[in-house]
């Protein structure tokens, strides 16, 4: 949202709308069958999403959303809005969370309507949605419904990415995530990363940014040179490209795992503190959801939690050689919703640089195991 002639801005011709959502990939992407009902509820209006800035092409990439609003605040916060220009949104939408917080960033602007779980009178809150504990994708179109505007929590595919991928048919491995708590020890990633490659994969450390040394760890361990290592942050259409062409995803509780969901491609994922019926992936025999049932603990603390130091190197070992050796590849979306190396010479510095190596295919010689626990929730 720039200048007059944008068609989002201040001098729309067409009504506007403003979804918040300022919170991180994973939310986005949980929250794109919502987004996509609103868009079909309100297709005469133009869609703001209010979401960190970072999250723009992402957004875009939704084919929900018409330009975003740079909004962002620390932790998992409430952003202020007062930065809307021009006269006040015809609809407002509170898809950020369930207090009067983020409902009273919105009210302050005094919309024409105001869509939110804690508005007054809300028939959401009436129904008890929040306290249905849904999945968030199922939970937020649950909320939209109660107002009356259809939304599938199954419409959550994103087109194919149009840039290439770094790794075409890698085994991705992502260490980081946003708390610690949901943050497996980068030395049993690097175990992971080491039978993998003994066993005939092709493997890519995949960062964040300011997770330099955690994918360097995760490579020393493995013994992977420095055209194996992806961090820092990838723009996301090379991100997207890297996850959609990959042979499996490993990760824990991230948006990268909702990213490879969003692409139909096959992952693992370590759950805990929080277990995978809330922000999983859907029952498929494309995604492995590890998990170790217990009291669940801080989805945001600093430390591992115990649910997730109980999941094992072997299990993941074993969960990434199946998919890798026994599924094959589905069609990729088309349109919104729709479907169609070197050695450790170089160091520490090197491995620094994100320096890319020309993409292979994985080897497929080495032997596969047995068929890993898929269904939902994995116990110990």
């Amino acid at each position: 949202m720039t200048s007059a002639a944008d068609p989002t801005g201040p001098c729309s011709p067409r009504p506007r709308l403003l979804v918040l959502r300022a919170l991180g990939l994973g939310d986005l992407l949980a929250g794109v069958p919502a987004l996509r009902g609103i868009r079909r509820h309100f297709p005469g209006h133009a869609v703001v999403l209010a979401a960190p800035p970072a999250l723009t092409d992402a957004a875009l990439a939704t084919g929900a959303v018409d330009a975003v609003l740079a909004a962002q605040a620390p932790g998992r916060g409430v952003p202020a809005l007062r930065h809307w220009p021009g006269a006040a949104p015809d609809v407002a939408i509170d898809l950020h969370g369930n207090g009067p917080a983020s409902v009273d960033v919105l009210a302050e602007l005094h919309p024409g309507r105001l869509i939110a779980y804690a508005a007054r009178d809300s028939p959401a809150a009436a129904l008890g949605v929040w306290e249905r504990g849904e999945h968030e994708r199922t939970r937020w179109c649950s909320v939209l419904g109660a107002y009356g505007i259809a939304a599938d929590p199954e419409d959550y595919r994103l087109p194919a990415p149009q840039d290439p991928s770094p790794a075409p048919g890698a085994v991705v491995i992502h260490p980081g995530a946003d708390a610690g708590s949901r943050r497996w020890p980068a030395h049993r990633y690097g175990a992971v990363a080491a039978r993998l490659r003994a066993a005939g994969r092709r493997v890519v450390v995949l960062g964040g940014p300011g997770e330099e040394d955690l994918t360097l760890t995760v490579a020393e361990a493995a013994g992977l040179g420095p055209g194996e290592v992806l961090t820092g942050g990838l723009p996301f259409g090379e991100l997207s490209a890297l996850i959609a062409q990959a042979s499996v995803l490993v990760s824990g509780d991230t948006g990268t795992a909702h990213l490879a969901t969003a692409h139909a491609t096959p992952s693992v994922t370590l759950f805990g503190p929080v277990p995978p019926r809330l922000w999983g992936p859907p029952p498929s025999e494309r995604h492995t959801a590890l998990w170790h049932p217990g009291p669940p603990g801080d989805p945001h603390g600093t430390e591992p939690d115990p649910l997730l130091l109980r999941i094992g190197v072997d299990e993941v070992v074993e969960a990434v050689l199946w998919h890798d050796r026994e599924v094959a590849p589905m069609p990729r979306a088309t349109e919104a919703g729709g479907m169609e190396a070197g050695g450790m010479e170089a160091g520490r510095s090197g491995l620094r640089r994100r320096l890319r190596a020309p993409g292979s295919a994985p080897h497929r010689g080495a032997p596969g195991t047995a068929r890993p626990r898929t269904t939902g929730e994995v116990g110990p």
